[in-house]
């Protein structure tokens, strides 16, 4: 199981871990927080204090056709804000 899909990086995101060293992830639905942190810290060579997750309903999306409406969701995810060590970093822009 890959644990952790992507990064979040948006400017929230970014502020946060400029000012409280907390760095965002989303990552697999069954993951729990202990297999979070394991990842992070194997993935990026860290140290882990804490790991917060939340669930994300999908969003909800409808169409117009000619037989009439269609609706549906979007995919559903997982969130999981880490909080790091005092001192440690995480730099997602050293492979760009």
């Amino acid at each position: 199981m890959d644990i952790l899909l992507k990064p979040i990086v948006t400017e929230k995101m970014t502020m946060q871990g400029e000012d409280l060293n907390r760095y965002g992830f989303v990552v697999d639905n069954r993951a729990n927080k202990l297999q979070i942190k394991e990842a992070v810290e194997e993935m990026y060579s860290v140290t882990v204090n804490s790991v917060n997750t939340m669930r994300y309903l999908g969003k909800k999306k409808s169409r117009f056709t000619k037989s009439g409406v269609i609706e549906g969701r979007g995919k559903s995810f997982k969130k999981a804000i880490v909080t790091l060590a005092d001192g440690e970093k995480i730099d997602f822009y050293s492979n760009i």
